[in-house]
């Protein structure tokens, strides 16, 4: 039974492996954070394996195991932030670009890599994607480690007190104290889930695809028209962000390097259950690089939020490559 099992959960078909990375990806709120916890838990698992008598499923015992690789990594990390969560108020979108690459901010995690619910089941998939939502897990960043996995625990997963008590070696009385405490902390940071705007509609489509030409076509104006009035533009590990679609315009042409059409290339992905682009900057030599990678918060037909990472090496993650090679154009007829 020992050796189906470790085959089951270690094999090339692992069941568990995304939902663990997503797990650890709340918890921590980078990418490669979450991989390596992923791979501690399951090194962990392999060692107690023996140990495991089946009281609880196979994935309950990984997810109790994954928490505490959590909790005890959390003891020597700093919270990941997000610029909007320093504290400062809104920047100048003319004034000096003020770098801080010594702060582990937030990073984003690719749909491909957490999975986005069960494709049979469409409530799984609204669920799966609300609980990676960007906002949702740098609000997350802002609580305690134990209030963190509470929170997680109890309304992501959806386990008991009782369960999450034994795990964490406390009452359920304090869990649900616990509990109410984060939810109080959370909803003052993370916007409500009926604002967000699943990208799936024609409307929402084109509001994607007006989105790229407009940065393709390096059209500051049009840019500006797809932002709503109050929209937020923030970009790790730049310190600063900027709150309104003319104040996002103003920032765009005054700091970007891109000089005009051509310049830049969008390429589509998905993040945190959101329409994300990585885009692509044309350098003097013509050749187009990995730049920064945009993940989208879509409101009312508009752009409400956009997180702008410059890590380029999140596109790796992301499948995408380091050069893009446009496709060739046909020739006039």
């Amino acid at each position: 039974m020992t050796d189906q099992i470790t085959e089951d959960f270690l094999g090339p078909n692992d069941p568990y492996r995304g939902e663990l990375l997503a797990h650890c990806y709340r918890m921590l709120g980078s990418v490669h954070d979450a991989e390596d916890l992923v791979q501690e838990t399951y090194l962990r698992a392999w060692k107690a394996m023996d140990k495991f008598e089946g009281r609880s499923s196979m994935r309950t015992w990984l997810y109790r195991i994954a928490t505490n690789v959590c909790l005890t990594a959390l003891e020597s990390r700093s919270k990941r932030p997000l610029p909007t969560g320093l504290g400062a108020p809104s920047s100048d979108p003319v004034g000096e670009l003020v770098q801080s690459p010594e702060v582990p901010w937030l990073e984003p995690v690719p749909d491909a890599m957490v999975g986005t619910g069960d494709p049979a089941d469409p409530a799984s998939i609204v669920t799966s994607r609300e609980s990676i939502r960007l906002a949702f897990v740098a609000a997350l960043q802002h609580l305690p480690p134990r209030q963190r996995a509470v929170l997680i625990l109890r309304d992501v997963l959806k386990w008991r007190a009782a369960e999450v008590a034994e795990l964490l070696n406390t009452t359920t009385v304090a869990v649900n104290s616990t509990l109410q405490r984060a939810r109080a902390q959370l909803d003052q940071m993370a916007p409500s889930e009926d604002d967000v705007v699943e990208p799936t509609t024609p409307d929402q489509r084109e509001l994607l695809e007006q989105y790229v030409a407009a940065f393709e076509n390096y059209d500051i104006a049009a840019m500006v028209e797809l932002f709503t009035k109050d929209a937020i533009w923030e970009m790790p590990p730049f310190t600063g962000w900027y709150q309104g679609a003319e104040t996002i315009g103003r920032l765009i042409s005054t700091n970007c390097p891109a000089q005009g059409p051509g310049d830049m290339l969008m390429v589509e992905t998905q993040a945190n259950g959101q329409p994300a682009f990585g885009l692509y900057m044309r350098g003097e030599d013509g050749v187009h690089r990995a730049f920064q990678l945009q993940v989208l918060t879509m409101q009312g037909g508009r752009v409400a939020h956009v997180g702008s990472f410059f890590d380029t090496d999140l596109f790796a993650k992301f499948g995408l490559p380091e050069v893009y090679s446009a496709p060739p154009q046909p020739l006039p007829v």
